[in-house]
């Protein structure tokens, strides 16, 4: 087979302990903490619905450094969404909430960075809103911690600040949606597949960031995710 223009290089995001993990597709929750889904409108706890990035929205950050990302183009409201992520490590349809742990190869801290301004116009539209969720560099993660090593994640704190000020604050307990009943959910409408992350969701309190702002989310048990826009 000839290729008419070399493929990009694959996707990965480092590992606690070693290794890269390849990313394959990047689903997200929407409205999966009920403080948050009434900030933005809605009534709380609602039937899950989900969203998707490229895997090259993804901007892998190591441990223990600032990673860095442009403000994207076309929009004056960046906004930030600090989320647990799931990675899983074996696929699969019509999986079960009870058996979804053996999916998980581990977890992460992410942020969903958001174009609020384009959002909020598609959806007075009616229209789709991957403009304002799916652009370059809208995925920062920090490594996954395999769940041999940190167990599965029922709970725990998750925050995040901005220039040492803090924005959003709540605990993984609190989703609506479960992390084994979002992967039930997400398996009856895709087969899963190794590599795919999962962003769970965000809590109450997000906010616009601005250039040389710098974001430091926190998951307990996952360490934190420093990152800085430019």
């Amino acid at each position: 087979m000839s290729l008419v223009f070399a493929p990009p290089a694959a996707v990965t995001v480092p590992c606690a302990g070693g290794g890269e993990f390849p990313v394959h597709r990047i689903y997200c929750v929407g409205r999966n903490y009920a403080e948050h889904a009434i900030e933005m409108g809605g009534s709380g706890r609602e039937p899950p619905f989900f969203f998707m990035k490229p895997a090259d929205a993804v901007v892998p950050v190591a441990e223990g450094a600032t990673g860095v990302i442009d403000y994207p183009t076309l929009t004056s409201n960046l906004h930030h969404e600090i989320e647990l992520v799931v990675a899983i490590g074996r696929g699969g349809s019509g999986i079960r909430a009870a058996d979804a742990a053996a999916h998980i190869w581990g977890y992460a801290v992410g942020l969903d960075m958001t174009r609020r301004d384009l959002q909020n116009e598609m959806k007075k539209q009616g229209r789709p809103w991957s403009i304002g969720k799916a652009f370059e560099q809208s995925a920062p993660i920090g490594p996954i911690v395999p769940i041999a090593r940190c167990g599965e994640l029922l709970h725990g704190a998750i925050s995040v600040t901005v220039n040492g000020a803090a924005r959003q604050k709540g605990d993984l307990k609190d989703l609506v949606w479960s992390v084994n009943e979002t992967i039930e959910q997400l398996s009856a409408a895709w087969t899963l597949q190794p590599g795919d992350l999962i962003y769970t969701g965000t809590p109450a309190g997000v906010g616009a960031v601005v250039r040389g702002d710098v974001m430091e989310g926190a998951i307990e048990g996952l360490g934190t995710l420093k990152v800085a826009v430019r």
